[in-house]
């Protein structure tokens, strides 16, 4: 009977130690992809607001733009 309760105890330390590996990986994958996304984001909204503030007074006073006037509309 010890037999068989240490090898279950070894069987669990060692489920236990795979899953520590894997979830070491995940948040490794995790710290590398998240500082990019927030950073690309970032961009996108510093490159969103440039444009928008580069609108001209025209544009702006019509709401949608004159320029998206002629751009092909989906139905």
């Amino acid at each position: 009977m010890d037999k068989d309760l240490i090898h279950v105890l070894e069987k669990i330390a060692n489920s236990l130690e795979e899953s520590n590996d894997i979830l070491n990986r995940i948040a490794n994958h995790y710290d590398g992809v998240v500082p990019v996304m927030t950073r690309n984001a970032k961009r996108v909204e510093e490159a969103h607001n440039e444009v928008e503030d580069n609108r001209s007074d025209l544009d702006k006073s019509w709401g949608i733009g004159l320029s998206n006037i002629m751009k092909p509309q989906e139905n």
